[in-house]
């Protein structure tokens, strides 16, 4: 206690501490994740102002027997004690939630208190509250995504707008060149290195405010993100298209950007350009490595078997793989110290599990969760040819039932194309209809035209309200003007 958070060596040191019977917080972190970082200084915080209570850390990947304990199967998570039993867990980057828990469990706020940051005061110091403040922008950003969000700040244009304009070629990433942290921003990386051009990076993960506002800004969901000259290429995907075609050479060309010896691609700023691949591996390892990670067309390196994982995030990925119906390969790095540490050179990747998809690398446990949750691993393994393509009529069903609510337009919400698709919003914000989906038909004429078909409706915008096809601009405003929108869609 004092004030202090302590580092966990061994479950018998943290039994010893539970059975003492006094409030204790326990935080399962990685290294690698940048949430559990940012969580941590709220972590810290939160130790100097409940001096009473015990704050516990450990490295969830390097302390298995605990992590197996309490079922960690991501980072950040969080476990709370008193009177030497469990009571609450928490995972995720929730700041207001963590306060609050807190709270609760060194006894300065009642269980039916709110859990917001406002209702700390009475518990919680001012370097909590800021710390609250700062990190629960990046934690509404995620949890709120679907909800209509506001305009781009000047300030915030102006920022966005001055990086986008730092370098000739730009690439917004996960991570840093020299270490990705997504398989696809590696890949675009490698791309920009066989073009041979010098470029800036970014590092989204590292501010969260660049992050959202980048996705308005160019109005791009994901990342990476590749800008040449100030204007948008494009992400992963169209980055490799471009690539194979040599169309991307052409706009390097184009645009006046030269192309370098690779001696030449330097690190710049805030940025940092170019990757080679590590001298550190015998031939022999290098050569056993590829083999093993071509040996099936979906490989996992994890900790343990598939049927006994011996980590939380060894057994979210297999959990995960599963639910998709992805037949994979395993390896036990726990069986091999040398592919385990030889692995981590090959790849640049510093943790495990790993998962490759037809001899290329997507990431780690977190990657993969949030790929399976965005649909980004179901439409890589599809394109990949791991899974069975995908039909359109598949695809049009999966999209029309992603969201109660969904319209089909011409643009977004914030930004839409056409006068009808602005009118079908504008209905559904003033019948106070604001958690709705929405797909931009003009960024994928497949859907465009596929959906037309689907529905045996010719124009857009279309709305469907659970499944079912509502009708288009005239339909709507005729259901506004009689008072039937709102009961249609809440039936």
């Amino acid at each position: 206690m004092g004030g202090s958070v302590r580092d966990v060596k061994s479950k018998s040191e943290l039994d010893e501490v539970v059975r003492g019977g006094s409030p204790a917080v326990l935080h399962f972190w990685a290294s690698w994740c940048e949430a559990s970082k940012h969580m941590d200084q709220l972590f810290s915080h939160l130790a100097i102002d409940f001096p009473h209570t015990h704050f516990l850390r450990v490295e969830a990947e390097e302390q298995p027997e605990i992590s197996e304990a309490y079922s960690v199967s991501a980072v950040p998570f969080f476990v709370f004690f008193k009177d030497g039993k469990t009571v609450d867990t928490l995972e995720g980057a929730d700041p207001s939630s963590l306060a609050n828990k807190v709270s609760k469990v060194a006894g300065s706020i009642n269980s039916g208190d709110a859990a917001s940051p406002a209702s700390l005061g009475m518990a919680a110091g001012s370097a909590v509250l800021e710390t609250v403040k700062e990190l629960a922008q990046d934690n509404l950003s995620s949890n709120e995504k679907s909800k209509v969000q506001p305009g781009l700040s000047s300030h915030l244009k102006k920022r966005l707008q001055e990086l986008v304009d730092s370098h000739p070629v730009l690439l917004f990433m996960k991570g840093s060149p020299e270490e990705p942290k997504c398989g696809f921003s590696r890949k675009v990386v490698d791309i920009l290195k066989e073009e041979k051009v010098k470029f800036g990076s970014f590092d989204i993960l590292s501010d969260s405010e660049v992050r959202e506002g980048l996705k308005k800004f160019s109005n791009w969901p994901t990342f990476p993100q590749l800008y040449c000259k100030g204007e948008l290429v494009g992400g992963c995907d169209i980055a490799i298209a471009m690539h194979e075609s040599g169309e991307l050479k052409d706009v390097f060309k184009d645009h006046g950007i030269d192309t370098v010896d690779e001696t030449n691609i330097t690190d710049s700023g805030n940025t940092k350009g170019g990757i080679s691949k590590s001298t550190d591996l015998s031939t022999n390892l290098a050569s056993r490595l590829d083999g093993l990670v071509n040996s099936g067309s979906v490989m996992l390196f994890m900790k343990g078997k598939p049927d006994e994982p011996k980590c939380g995030f060894s057994r979210k990925v297999v959990e995960i793989l599963r639910q998709e119906d992805v037949p994979f390969e395993s390896f036990d790095i726990l069986t091999d110290e040398e592919v385990r540490q030889g692995l981590k050179v090959y790849s640049n990747w510093s943790s495990y599990p790993q998962l490759y998809i037809k001899g290329e690398l997507i990431g780690g446990s977190d990657i993969v969760l949030e790929m399976q949750k965005s649909g980004e691993l179901q439409k890589t393994l599809h394109e990949k040819g791991v899974l069975p393509k995908e039909t359109i009529e598949d695809r049009l069903k999966k999209l029309i039932a992603s969201s109660p609510v969904m319209l089909f337009m011409k643009g977004t919400p914030d930004a839409p194309r056409c006068g009808f698709s602005s009118r079908v919003v504008n209905a559904l914000r003033e019948e106070g209809v604001v958690d709705f989906g929405h797909f931009d038909i003009l960024s994928d004429d497949e859907v465009r035209q596929g959906i037309k078909v689907f529905s045996n409706w010719p124009t857009f915008p279309q709305l469907y309200y659970k499944g079912e096809l509502i009708g288009g601009c005239d339909i709507i405003m005729e259901l506004r003007n009689n008072g039937e929108l709102k009961s249609t869609l809440s039936e």
